[in-house]
């Protein structure tokens, strides 16, 4: 393990996996929506788990997005995950929710839980309405196991080219908390909760509302600052079960060790949304965009956020051109309160722009830092104390490859 942060004791555990919490088990298989790549998915907790839960902010709210809220309303605990891909299950009228509450009870009627005690989700192809005798192949086939979580991590992906998974420890009342992750998300990816599927697990107690609070507050800096291609989806949700059996004293703001929890918390819910940016569809790049000096946090994020989604900047970053009149463009019609008169602009290392004046720069070292997997901005508008970082990739012929032929 990687020792993160000495203050709460954080580490990082590599090759960690969703099950790695205890009382977690999953698997994943083959059922037949796809050619041949795994296609179910099923998560499940040893005990009901507290439960948190983020959604798309599209007004096309699919149907498993609909079942999984009134799930969670019921009684703020979730047990099972159930989860396809190849098939969104999105606007498909009342046939689709059906067969979502379907799904639902198929998992809830095999390990004899309450109905409100499943999630479920979908992605893939919007429009196509679930074949339902696969699904209840998937759904009566799947083998649970501590080991089988690599399956359920491939069974989640669509036009992903990798599993992403995180995980984290931290010491909480003496006691070590496990909390892991895995994610899909390549395409239609931009803040605000894009097309992408986030499971988080802990083995942490804590009681619901306080998890909302936690997921919520690190959602804002994480996964609400990738972006793909500027596409919001209809089906995306990130949701976070605490099934408690560490043990520890129950969290909340008021536990001594609280920010230790969001910190842990926090750092799994960005390693996956790098890494979904990363893998975003065609990409050959990460982008990473830094700015400092900004009125509020708020602000930070917002430029941040508009550089590495600009489409120019994002073409600029895969054709190796240093051309930061692109930047300037993107942060010239952001929506916050920017000065051109005290903006500096570094790429990695290299102030290419300051105070309104181009600067001299290597275009030899400029062509070798953005020739690397992750190229830096850095941004420094002098006009506050408000920091923030998004990320994002470049823009390749293979995007649009991908998208042309999606449904083939």
């Amino acid at each position: 393990m990687i020792q993160i942060t000495d203050a709460h004791k954080i580490s990082k555990v590599e090759n960690g996996t969703l099950t790695s919490p205890k009382g977690f088990m999953s698997g994943g298989l083959h059922c037949g929506l796809r050619r041949a790549k795994k296609d179910y998915g099923l998560l499940m907790s040893v005990q009901p788990a507290s439960v948190a839960a983020v959604y798309t902010q599209s007004h096309f709210q699919a149907p498993p997005l609909k079942v999984t809220q009134e799930s969670i309303a019921s009684c703020n605990k979730i047990q099972a995950i159930a989860v396809n891909s190849a098939i969104a299950n999105a606007c498909t009228g009342k046939e689709g929710l059906e067969n979502a509450y379907k799904m639902r009870e198929l998992i809830a009627e095999r390990y004899e839980l309450p109905a409100d005690h499943v999630a479920v989700a979908s992605t893939g192809v919007i429009g196509q309405q679930l074949e339902m005798d696969k699904i209840e192949y998937g759904s009566q086939n799947v083998q649970l196991s501590k080991e089988n979580a690599h399956d359920f991590q491939q069974a989640i992906l669509t036009t992903d080219t990798c599993e992403k998974s995180a995980c984290y420890q931290v010491e909480i009342d003496g006691e070590t908390v496990t909390v892991a992750g895995a994610a899909k998300g390549s395409g239609m990816i931009h803040p605000n909760m894009a097309t992408m599927l986030g499971f988080i697990t802990t083995d942490a107690a804590i009681d619901s509302p306080h998890l909302q609070t936690a997921l919520s507050q690190s959602i804002e800096k994480t996964f609400n600052q990738i972006t793909v291609d500027g596409e919001t989806s209809t089906n995306d949700m990130v949701l976070t079960m605490a099934n408690g059996t560490v043990e520890n004293n129950p969290l909340s703001p008021e536990h001594p060790q609280w920010s230790a929890f969001r910190e842990t918390l926090q750092l799994v819910c960005e390693d996956l949304a790098k890494k979904i940016a990363k893998d975003g569809e065609g990409a050959t790049k990460l982008i990473e965009v830094n700015v400092t000096g900004a009125h509020t946090n708020e602000e930070a994020r917002i430029v941040a956020k508009k550089v590495v989604g600009s489409s120019l900047v994002k073409t600029a970053v895969y054709g190796v051109d240093a051309n930061w009149g692109r930047i300037v463009g993107a942060i010239g019609h952001s929506e916050a309160k920017v000065d051109a008169e005290h903006c500096n602009i570094y790429i990695e290392s290299q102030l290419v722009f300051s105070d309104g004046t181009p600067c001299p720069f290597s275009e030899k070292q400029a062509e070798e830092d953005m020739s690397k997997e992750t190229v830096t901005i850095n941004i420094e508008l002098q006009e506050g104390t408000g920091s923030g970082t998004a990320w994002g990739c470049d823009l390749t012929y293979d995007y649009v490859k991908i998208n042309a032929s999606y449904r083939t």
